[in-house]
């Protein structure tokens, strides 16, 4: 089989979402906690003190009981906020239980958007990634634009394992640090 180029990646998209969103919610329920304990205990070796983290969509995994325990040991949260095509993501302060609200997409940011937070470690969610570390987001390149603007920041990736594929990266694409599956650390 060959590495699918980028003219197949929105198919490779769409069945690695299916694939993802057909596995029972029990499954995933387990996977997440064995991936929120690995992530719980890389942020915390790295020493990480400003932490970019996700909201789940599409099946993602679902890391919140982590977000909890890491806010708890005084790591500060942010989350993405899409300011516009073609731009690189913001990160916004926020912490459990923080006023939330819909962005255009349906996804949950924070309510109070006004400052900022320079993070130094990112969890970025993958639809799909390589051997290499690469990885296949939802097409619209807005982490790829933001780690483009943040050489020094650290980057782990999350995803379950059976999104696992063989494809080519880009020129623009940047590998991930780590990836963290319910398996383990790559």
């Amino acid at each position: 089989m060959h590495a699918p180029t980028s003219s197949e990646r929105p198919q490779l998209r769409r069945q690695l979402l299916q694939t993802r969103q057909s596995t029972p919610l029990a499954t995933r329920q387990a996977w997440d906690q064995r991936i929120a304990e690995q992530v719980y205990a890389r942020v915390l070796a790295m020493n990480c003190q400003r932490l970019a983290i996700f909201w789940p969509i599409k099946g993602e995994p679902d890391l919140q009981a982590c977000y909890q325990a890491l806010h708890d040991r005084g790591v500060q949260l942010a989350l993405p906020l899409v300011v516009g095509k073609g731009q690189p993501l913001r990160f916004i302060p926020w912490a459990p239980g923080d006023a939330m609200e819909l962005d255009d997409w349906g996804i949950p940011i924070p309510q109070l958007r006004d400052q900022e937070l320079a993070v130094d470690t990112l969890l970025i969610p993958c639809v799909g990634f390589n051997a290499e570390r690469y990885r296949l987001g939802y097409g619209g390149g807005y982490y790829d634009r933001s780690l483009a603007q943040m050489p020094q920041a650290n980057t782990i990736g999350v995803a379950y394992q059976q999104a696992q594929i063989s494809f080519a990266h880009e020129s623009y694409d940047i590998a991930m640090q780590c990836i963290v599956t319910e398996t383990g650390l790559m």
